[in-house]
């Protein structure tokens, strides 16, 4: 789970941005020679006379930047950046498994889409495939698998279809899954 503690070199942050800003902050972050991640999903869009496929980010108003601290100044005078995600005042840094994750999922292209943050459900590891050892929780959506991922720090999520054979269950002191906050309450 995340931490208050500070890496001491280059770790992943989350970057609060103003709203529909993601892109240009990301650009604009690119080009001081930063580390920029932005997930994106591709859905329709319909309006009263057409209908177009778009790009959208996966977590609106977030963008990932890998920097150490000390260039947390030239990231926060970034047009569009509004604060990096902190607790306590601290900037907290998003776990490397948790941005690989959201990376593969997104890199598969296989209908990601955004989804509400999870408090309750099923911890399970896709066992084959392009997103092979990812752990997240099974949902179900109008005859659906879905294995959830979730960015705790954001307190966000995405989903990805998975087929029902291809997961394995997991125990609750397994992995990932015993980082959950609500997991580790159902234990005690």
């Amino acid at each position: 789970m995340n931490g208050v503690v500070e890496p001491l070199s280059e770790a992943w942050y989350a970057v609060y941005t103003k709203f529909k800003h993601e892109k240009s902050v990301a650009s604009l972050l690119e080009r001081k020679d930063l580390h920029v991640f932005l997930p994106v999903y591709r859905t329709m869009h319909r309006w009263s006379d057409r209908n177009k496929l778009v790009i959208l980010p996966l977590f609106p108003c977030y963008v990932f930047v890998r920097t150490g601290l000390d260039r947390k100044l030239d990231v926060l005078r970034t047009a569009g950046v509004r604060w990096f995600v902190e607790i306590g005042g601290h900037a907290c840094f998003v776990p490397e498994a948790e941005i690989e994750a959201v990376r593969k999922i997104c890199a598969t292209g296989d209908r990601v889409q955004p989804h509400p943050f999870l408090k309750d459900g099923n911890p399970v590891r896709i066992r084959t495939g392009a997103l092979a050892g990812i752990e997240g929780l099974l949902v179900r959506i109008k005859n659906q698998s879905r294995v959830v991922i979730s960015v705790q720090l954001l307190q966000k999520s995405v989903s990805v279809e998975a087929e029902l054979a291809n997961l394995e269950a997991l125990s609750v002191s397994r992995g990932v899954i015993a980082d959950y906050p609500f997991v580790a309450a159902r234990r005690a």
